[in-house]
């Protein structure tokens, strides 16, 4: 199994009536902000791990579970929505960061998230790394009936039973559901990923099942339409130098089938005032686990710029 190397500190927090689970590896600095790093979508504050231990130097780096990831409650809610995230956010900055700006990295979900955070409040955010967080194409104002209706019947279905997260008789199945979403992650690293993604629910008959942290609210689509003029508009506020880095594996071909494209993450990058394209071969969408090493140097470098 993936021997860690940098050990961490589970903290808890309380966060908007919520009691948040934040994951801290390193010691405050008085000479650097701190490194924040938002997870994506069924993912965990755990995730990052392979990308601190490969980090060159020691930061102090603060990586929450997102509300109803992980070790963070949900609220019992039936769905989630997008600005609650920058809300969160900026309670946990109160907390580990002050007034001083900090270094933002965010992963799929997580990098939409730092993204939008970015431009709404550019004060707090010194240098922001986004990685493979794309948004969402573009969907026209008549496709707003059609998506409500899906919205309500899919809470239906959750309230039904009906959206449960799969759960495995073992960890070792958690691996190895892992493994096929992304062939190129090794045995060591799932193995050590399954323990910190799942855990294990006792059975009333007796026995367990092992379940991904996650709540299934979260696979309600979001209600409302995804808008590009609000995102470019966001985009358009971050004040901050911002390095989009994308995998080598085409992560929107794949999902939108021609409809979103890498040409057109591109053209949405123009409203960022200072922004720059990086890409990391032979890797998938979930690109700190194919190649940590890589993407470690990538914030570094980046992060330890001087100029704009």
């Amino acid at each position: 199994m993936y021997q860690a190397l940098r050990p961490f500190v589970s903290e808890f927090i309380p966060v908007r009536n919520l009691r948040y689970h934040v994951r801290v590896w390193g010691t405050p600095s008085p000479n650097r902000p701190p490194l924040v790093m938002l997870h994506g979508w069924m993912d965990v504050a755990a995730s990052w791990q392979f990308v601190v231990d490969a980090l060159a130097e020691e930061r102090h780096v603060i990586a929450p579970d997102w509300r109803g990831f992980g070790l963070t409650e949900g609220g019992g809610v039936d769905n989630y929505w997008m600005p609650d995230y920058l809300a969160d956010l900026d309670w946990l900055l109160d907390h580990y960061a002050g007034d001083t700006p900090i270094d933002l990295v965010g992963h799929s979900m997580g990098g939409n998230i730092a993204m939008q955070y970015g431009g709404v409040r550019p004060q707090r955010v010194r240098r922001l790394v986004n990685l493979e967080g794309f948004g969402m194409p573009l969907l026209q104002p008549d496709e707003a009936p059609q998506r409500y209706g899906k919205w309500i019947d899919e809470l239906k279905r959750l309230h039904r039973g009906e959206m449960a997260l799969a759960s495995y008789p073992a960890p070792e199945g958690v691996a190895r559901r892992l493994m096929k979403t992304n062939p190129r992650l090794t045995q060591d690293k799932a193995d050590w990923l399954a323990g910190q993604w799942s855990a294990a629910r006792h059975l009333p008959e007796g026995g367990e099942r092992w379940e991904i942290l996650g709540d299934p609210a979260h696979k309600i689509v979001n209600a409302n339409i995804f808008r590009v003029d609000e995102a470019l508009a966001l985009y358009a506020g971050i004040a901050a130098p911002v390095l989009a880095v994308v995998a080598s594996d085409d992560s929107l071909g794949k999902w939108w089938k021609g409809r979103y494209t890498l040409a057109d993450f591109q053209e949405r990058l123009k409203s960022v005032s200072d922004a720059r394209l990086a890409r990391v071969e032979e890797a998938g969408h979930m690109l700190h686990h194919d190649q940590p090493a890589r993407v470690a140097a990538l914030i570094e470098d980046f992060l330890a710029e001087t100029g704009a």
